[in-house]
């Protein structure tokens, strides 16, 4: 019997980690990207996954630059970053089946609708997850913490669902995957701008006082956002809730702050701005998310 295969979309520490993870239980895994470096590595060394004692295991992938060259492909994940995910959409356009399906695990809000303006919604699936990882350097990964996978209910996510479960994640089906997009979007706005403007891990923001009040008020703003969306949060206190995701999450450097460590362009749009566009149209004022918002920008300013 053939191995299973699966596109995944990205380079970047959680696709590499999902790579590892599934070309480990032999899934034909490959991945498309556009970062050569990255592309490389994983050309001649696979995906290098760090355990925490410091071994470094190897696990081979497939890699393309061009997604003409996979064709045709039923499964898909979507791990690329959100301001990279119109591009991706293109690409899964190309080569993924009439009856495949995309799953995005993404952070923020706004790529399922775009990955579904390409592809239609028979084909994308809205998933999350709160696993971590981080880039050590091109092709090399190391896990930041085993989080949860939530998939929302969809006809065509059960194989991959299974293939998820079999490589070692904690993944399940939901029926209401906008509930958990949004009440991650909450503590991602508490805490990663923060953290990436200050440098700091994430448990830094609960010792500087003025960095908490913060905190608190993007986490506060947030929430009456998806409250006037009618969107049910896990959770009912916020503040408290970011701030033991920070706790929790102490020593970790948030995406957000690594992509800015890196000079990349960063997700804040598909987090505070999203906030605050979702603000704007409900009459919700985000004051706090859109300083923020342009405070992030300004720092990885690239004329975008």
């Amino acid at each position: 019997m053939d191995a299973p295969r699966l596109l995944i979309t990205g380079t970047g520490a959680l696709a590499s980690l999902f790579a590892a993870h599934l070309s480990a239980i032999g899934v034909h895994v490959t991945m498309l990207g556009s970062w050569e470096e990255g592309l490389n590595a994983l050309r001649t060394g696979g995906v290098r996954l760090i355990e925490p004692g410091g071994k470094e295991l190897r696990y081979p992938v497939e890699v393309l630059a061009d997604p003409v060259a996979f064709l045709p492909v039923d499964l898909a994940l979507v791990l690329v970053k959100s301001w990279q995910t119109e591009r991706a959409a293109r690409q899964l356009r190309q080569c993924l089946t009439l009856d495949g399906v995309a799953l995005t695990l993404q952070n923020g809000h706004g790529n399922y609708e775009k990955l579904t303006a390409e592809l239609g919604e028979d084909r994308v699936a809205l998933g999350v997850t709160t696993t971590g990882a981080t880039l050590v350097g091109p092709g090399r990964v190391r896990p930041g913490g085993k989080g949860y996978i939530a998939v929302g209910k969809h006809a065509r996510t059960e194989h991959l669902l299974e293939l998820l479960v079999k490589a070692g994640f904690d993944a399940s089906e939901t029926t209401d995957a906008d509930s958990l997009v949004w009440s991650k979007l909450v503590i991602n706005a508490a805490i990663n701008p923060l953290t990436a403007l200050l440098r700091v891990p994430n448990g830094d923001l609960l010792e500087r006082r003025p960095a908490r009040a913060l905190m608190a008020q993007l986490a506060r703003e947030a929430a009456a956002v998806a409250e006037a969306r009618g969107t049910p949060l896990t959770f009912t206190n916020p503040v408290a809730e970011a701030e033991d995701v920070a706790k929790r999450t102490a020593k970790n450097r948030s995406s957000m702050l690594q992509d800015v460590e890196r000079g990349a362009p960063t997700e804040i749009d598909a987090i505070c701005g999203a906030i605050v566009g979702e603000g704007s149209r409900l009459g919700v004022p985000t004051p706090v998310n859109a300083v923020l918002w342009q405070l992030v920008r300004a720092v990885v300013w690239s004329g975008r």
